[in-house]
């Protein structure tokens, strides 16, 4: 009923030996790889974790270098204090004006009051250790006093060196008596669009105050006929006051000087545009080594090629600068252009051997010429049906100042109101302080000199945070009482631009219902 199991045969035996071995093989290569796998799995945490604490460690280096960069850069920047003293009347927008009739005794009274003074504000950055100072010329263009507020707290009145109507710049100087910071001007041509950039300056008053931005466009010509203001655009916050700053990259160098904005507000609307910096340099070498600038003058009019001019003149490419117009001659003299025989219609491909991209290029090319510098222009000129290539030597003349005629108005100019040396320049004008005078003011025990006028555009005028006001009593000047003028003048003309001066001052004061006292501190300059 039962049977017995056979033994494998030598074989089989065999066989079932390998099977196992195999088997023992196959599980080995399992646990192996299951190993294997189960570090690869443990690992790819640690490699996230790794990607996440890198992507959170970004903002933390860009806003390290943020603060690198404005710390290095912050000393060198200034806050530009302007006034303008008004000689008209002021009135107010209301129809209930007097009439301005001389007879009128209403108009006689208004026409009596001391003139207003206008105050502006704007920014400006130190290029030269000696007090040199470059901003915009519509910072302190009609300022009849220019003060300068370093970063360190102190004050100076500034001189203007010469300014550049054409690109908006004005180089400015002060007499610190010290070396100053300096910022350093870069090429704003290494600047690409999406570059972060700082803009630092004094908005609206607010001084170095930095914000940041990219650029957001190169060679940004705002209206027609701006020759030499290619901006550069960004959306670092410009408002009224930063005009004059540095538009700074990453490098801590100034790539741009801001000057203006789009907006219509008025304020900050995300597009602000900076003159680059290899425009300033050529401005600001030229004002420090000359007083004004000159740039080469061809005198033509010129036009781009486009499309259609190279389609219609089988041109290779739309390259060049179409010579519009020839004017025969300026103020009774040949232009250059005429003397060296150039014709209307003739495009003009090379400048001394340098491609022209188009007429801005030409124009460029030829303001960054020396005056008086021979140079060679390869042209292209219709003759029969056919472009002939031909070459003419022009000497380049002085290019006009087109926005203020020919007259030397870039020359230097000391718009600050700067008195002669040896002159006070403190600005008052003292009254002596009789008993009746002391009874009418409250000033009974008072000693000193009666201040009855304030000069706007004397030094006593520009003391922060509160300057000297008509109807206050000078007691003391740097530890000299005074009584009589020639006790004050006395002190005065003994001292020289940078020495200290301390004034102690005496007024009534109607609150408190008794005489209040101060002190003013400032420099002499």
């Amino acid at each position: 009923m039962f049977e017995s199991f056979k033994q494998p045969s030598d074989a089989e035996a065999t066989i079932l030996r390998k099977l196992r071995v195999w088997i023992a093989v196959l599980a080995v290569v399992c646990v192996l790889a299951g190993i294997g796998i189960g570090a690869i799995l443990a690992g790819h945490p640690a490699v996230a974790q790794e990607g996440a604490q890198s992507a959170a460690r970004a903002p933390e280096a860009l806003s390290a270098s943020f603060v690198e960069i404005a710390s290095r850069v912050e000393p060198a920047v200034v806050n530009i204090d302007t006034m303008q003293v008004s000689t008209d009347i002021a009135e107010g927008d209301n129809e209930d004006k007097p009439d301005r009739n001389p007879s009128n005794p209403l108009y006689d009274m208004l026409r009596r009051q001391p003139p207003r003074p206008t105050h502006g504000v704007g920014s400006g950055f130190i290029i030269d250790p000696k007090g040199y100072i470059l901003t915009n010329n519509h910072v302190i263009e009609g300022a009849s006093r220019i003060t300068i507020g370093l970063a360190t707290g102190e004050r100076f009145r500034a001189k203007v060196i010469g300014v550049d109507l054409e690109t908006d710049l004005a180089v400015i100087k002060i007499e610190a008596g010290h070396d100053l910071p300096v910022m350093k001007l870069g090429d704003s041509n290494m600047g690409q669009v999406g570059d972060w950039v700082l803009a630092i300056g004094s908005p609206f008053g607010l001084d170095q105050t930095v914000t940041a931005g990219i650029i957001s466009k190169k060679e940004r010509q705002p209206y027609p006929g701006a020759n030499f203001q290619q901006f550069i655009q960004t959306d670092a916050a410009i408002n009224r006051g930063n005009s004059g700053g540095p538009l700074v990259n990453m490098h801590g160098e100034a790539i741009g000087v801001n000057s203006q904005i789009a907006t219509v507000t008025g304020d900050y609307n995300g597009i602000g545009f900076a003159l680059p910096s290899n425009e300033a340099k050529f401005v600001s070498e030229q004002i420090l080594s000359t007083g004004k600038v000159k740039r080469g003058f061809l005198g033509v009019t010129l036009e781009s090629v486009h499309g259609e001019f190279a389609r219609i003149y089988k041109l290779p490419d739309t390259k060049g600068a179409i010579v519009a117009d020839v004017p025969p001659d300026r103020n009774g003299l040949p232009t250059p252009a005429a003397k060296a025989g150039l014709q209307a219609n003739d495009v003009i491909v090379e400048f001394n051997g340098q491609p022209v991209q188009d007429s801005q290029d030409l124009i460029a090319k030829v303001a960054g010429t020396a005056v008086g510098q021979t140079v060679t222009v390869t042209l292209l000129r219709d003759v029969d049906g056919k472009l002939d290539r031909r070459t003419a030597n022009v000497t380049l003349g002085e290019r006009p100042n087109f926005l203020a005629g020919d007259s030397e108005t870039t020359a230097a100019k000391e718009k600050d109101g700067a008195a002669k040396p040896g002159a006070t320049r403190l600005g008052l004008t003292f009254s002596e302080l009789t008993p009746q005078l002391m009874t009418e003011k409250h000033l009974n025990g008072v000693k000193g000199l009666y201040i009855k006028e304030v000069d706007p555009n004397g030094l006593a005028a520009d003391i922060r945070p509160l300057e000297v006001q008509p109807g206050e009593v000078v007691t003391r000047i740097n530890r000299v009482p005074v009584t009589t003028l020639a006790e004050f003048q006395r002190v005065v003309e003994s001292l020289k631009p940078g020495d200290a001066i301390v004034v102690n001052l005496s007024r009534f004061d109607r609150q408190s219902n008794r005489v209040v006292q101060r002190i003013v501190q400032f420099t002499y300059q």
